[in-house]
């Protein structure tokens, strides 16, 4: 549903990067081509291999005309006709809404809750598509946009396609940015001092944090409140939300801050980070993963930071944020959430140092 939250988001998004470089991350294509080149067959045959491979996929009609999805006079179609949008649920769901957006703002809200879009239409559709040339044609019609393959009637293969949108979906989860956040604040009781500005080498723990982060993503933001070193001037900060506590309320804030990249979150606290660590973390990255909390085998405890967070699992995190319980730990288990345990070698990077023991070189 697009909520103001949504909105802002979209406008903050649009500012910062533009519409048409979010639109080139986007796993949203077209299949296209004229009436009889076997569109709908084809994205039939396709859905069963991407529910096999774990995706979830949402199919658009475009340009579609006086669809009949309720009857005239059923309470449903009573409510839609005096002006309302109207949502069906049970065993099945179905909406009706008055058209509120274009097509490219409706299929982005629409990427944040699945892993593949197929848009069903022609050549005006505002997509990147495959076009089927069908049995009549020999080239797709002059003028016609956004084209990244074209196939003949025999080329339209069921499996030779799916291999080749496999291909290119992979190219379009990798081209999505990935940014790092480094955690600060809490009381830091038992260490007796703000952790981030704890020294080693002549650097903070919280400069130590962004120079890690630094060589593997596009940019870093701290989230949390505290003073930072004049060398980390140049980065921007978040502030917690409000009314929120712990670690759930600095992932929430920079995935409603910039809701369309990945994230590599750590805590200032976790000071002996290696960077094959996060090159293990953005190799998981691959349609379908909506984030990755590894599994360090002790007593399956899943570590929720020094993790990846795609942004299409924000609504995960809100729904927990909005019962309470604010553990990141509970969104293990739902679609897209991947538990690996990273090599035993690098386990020393998801440990936090909570008391000044912990920082003592016998006891790392």
């Amino acid at each position: 549903m697009i909520t103001q939250d949504y909105i802002n988001d979209l406008n903050t998004v649009s500012e910062r990067h533009g519409l048409n470089e979010l639109w080139r991350q986007l796993p949203v294509l077209g299949i296209c081509g004229s009436s009889g080149a076997g569109k709908t067959t084809l994205i039939e045959a396709l859905i069963p291999e991407f529910l096999d491979r774990g995706f979830r996929v949402a199919v658009i009609k475009h340009d579609a005309r006086n669809v009949r999805v309720d009857q005239a006079g059923k309470d449903s179609d009573r409510l839609y006709r005096a002006g309302a949008d109207v949502w069906v649920t049970g065993d099945e769901m179905f909406g009706r809404r008055h058209r509120q957006t274009d097509l490219k703002m409706l299929l982005v809200d629409l990427c944040s809750s699945y892993d593949l879009i197929l848009v069903e239409g022609h050549g005006d559709t505002p997509v990147p598509k495959i076009w089927l040339l069908g049995t009549v044609h020999r080239e797709p019609p002059p003028g016609t946009d956004d084209i990244v393959n074209v196939l003949s009637r025999e080329q339209a293969d069921a499996h030779i396609v799916l291999d080749w949108i496999m291909d290119w979906i992979e190219r379009r989860w990798r081209a999505v940015p990935v940014w790092g956040c480094v955690l600060i604040g809490g009381k830091s009781r038992r260490m007796g001092r703000p952790k981030h500005l704890i020294e080693r080498g002549g650097r903070t723990w919280i400069e130590l944090a962004v120079a890690q982060l630094e060589p593997q993503v596009e940019q870093v933001v701290i989230a949390g409140g505290g003073d930072l070193p004049p060398a980390l001037g140049h980065v921007s900060r978040l502030p917690d939300i409000p009314g929120l506590a712990g670690p759930l309320s600095g992932v929430l804030s920079v995935l409603r801050w910039h809701p369309y990249v990945s994230w590599l979150v750590t805590a200032c606290d976790q000071p002996d980070i290696r960077p094959e660590a996060l090159e293990w973390l953005l190799d998981s990255r691959h349609p379908g993963v909506w984030a990755t909390l590894p599994d360090l085998g002790e007593g399956g405890r899943i570590e929720p930071l020094l993790a990846h967070y795609d942004f299409r699992c924000r609504d995960y995190i809100e729904a927990i944020a909005a019962s309470g319980q604010l553990r990141l730990s509970l969104i293990a288990g739902r679609h897209g959430i991947m538990t690996p345990r990273p090599p035993s070698h690098l386990h020393g990077s998801w440990r936090n140092m909570n008391t000044p023991e912990d920082t003592l070189p016998h006891n790392r």
